[in-house]
């Protein structure tokens, strides 16, 4: 499995259609960075990108990604042609949530635009809603 770098930020319109592949929306960045890391790791098809939520860091909660297998309590969808794996109570945290990939001075990684967020850390690492 693969772990991936994730930044928070709370600027972010939340879809108007209530399905379930429209409650996370992956950037055509992000979306490439995605499929250029599958394939430069090897990882098999029938593995997904997990988005989880996790209790931890400074603020409380923080985005933890990485490709693994569906379980029986997950949710799999496809977001911008990713296929995404998300369980049913990171999903309550994540509807909403663009995920883009930006590279600036500070480097490169994921970052979630999540409308659900109140305050991230300092870092932005972490978030509490």
């Amino acid at each position: 499995m693969s772990d991936l770098a994730v930044e928070t930020s709370t600027t972010a319109t939340p879809s108007a259609d209530p399905g379930i592949e429209s409650m996370v929306n992956i950037t055509a960045i992000a979306a490439a960075k995605v499929n250029e890391i599958r394939e430069a790791e090897g990882i098999e098809p029938a593995m997904g990108l997990r988005l989880r939520v996790v209790g931890g860091g400074c603020a409380g909660f923080s985005y933890d990604l990485y490709f693994d297998e569906q379980t029986e309590v997950d949710r799999r969808f496809k977001a911008n042609g990713v296929d995404v794996v998300v369980d049913e109570m990171s999903l309550m945290y994540l509807a909403g949530t663009e995920i883009d990939y930006v590279e600036g001075l500070q480097g490169a990684g994921f970052k979630f635009n999540n409308p659900n967020v109140k305050s991230t850390c300092g870092c932005g690492s972490s978030f509490s809603v």
